[in-house]
């Protein structure tokens, strides 16, 4: 890919293939499709960091978190009504959940009164409405974990510094991820499970705004170049 194209604000056009999984994914329910999503972000940042990989390992954290997305999507798709591979699911979209906190924390600190804030809302929503739902202590303890790890991305996504646009986008990617799962767990363990329709397209945007972030990032940055 040529550098002229990679300075122009056409290489954000390169998006709509992320976009185009998510409406298959959403359309087929096909793991491929679902896989697409986030294998691409994993490709275009590939591209757009080609040579600079080294000097940014931030970006590597989010590929890695995108490759056990991916995998952690692989079990959910394919629990059928299984613990065992629901809490495999969750446990890779812990690791994937690590990388977004590195990536917050090496590109700023985190955000201490918005993490606690948000700790308290939702190990309240934990110990009133999952706790008393949740009877397998496996699960249970995986999900409690799940909900720290998920809260600390967040705050350490509202901590991050530099360009403003940038962090809002990335923000806002990783509160999708928080809304999604959030969801999941109204969906699977409460009696809201009519909210089911909400949890993919939330998860494609949130893969697709963290994409978007990091390449409003390499474009500003060669700006200054």
């Amino acid at each position: 890919m040529s550098t002229g194209f990679l300075k122009s604000k056409w290489v954000y056009g390169l998006l709509t293939i992320p976009v185009v999984f998510a409406i298959l994914a959403l359309a087929y329910h096909d793991f491929a499709f679902k896989a697409g999503v986030a294998g691409t972000g994993i490709i275009l940042l590939l591209i757009l960091y080609s040579g600079k990989l080294r000097e940014t390992r931030d970006i590597w954290m989010i590929i890695v978190a995108f490759l056990f997305s991916i995998g952690g999507d692989w079990f959910l798709s394919n629990r059928h009504g299984d613990t065992n591979m629901f809490v495999a699911g969750i446990g890779l979209f812990f690791i994937a959940h690590i990388g977004y906190l590195t990536y917050g924390l090496m590109n700023g600190r985190l955000n201490k009164a918005f993490t606690v804030t948000l700790l308290t809302a939702y190990l309240l929503f934990f110990f009133l409405k999952l706790y008393p739902s949740i009877g397998d202590r496996v699960l249970l303890f995986a999900a409690l974990v799940y909900t720290l790890i998920s809260c600390f991305s967040l705050g350490a996504a509202a901590g991050i510094n530099g360009n403003a646009v940038d962090k809002w986008v990335y923000f806002f990617g990783i509160l999708m991820v928080l809304f999604s799962d959030t969801i999941i767990a109204f969906s699977e363990f409460t009696e809201y499970g009519d909210l089911g329709f909400l949890i993919l397209p939330t998860y494609y945007l949130a893969q697709i705004s963290v994409t978007l972030s990091l390449m409003m990032k390499r474009m500003n940055v060669k700006k200054l170049l």
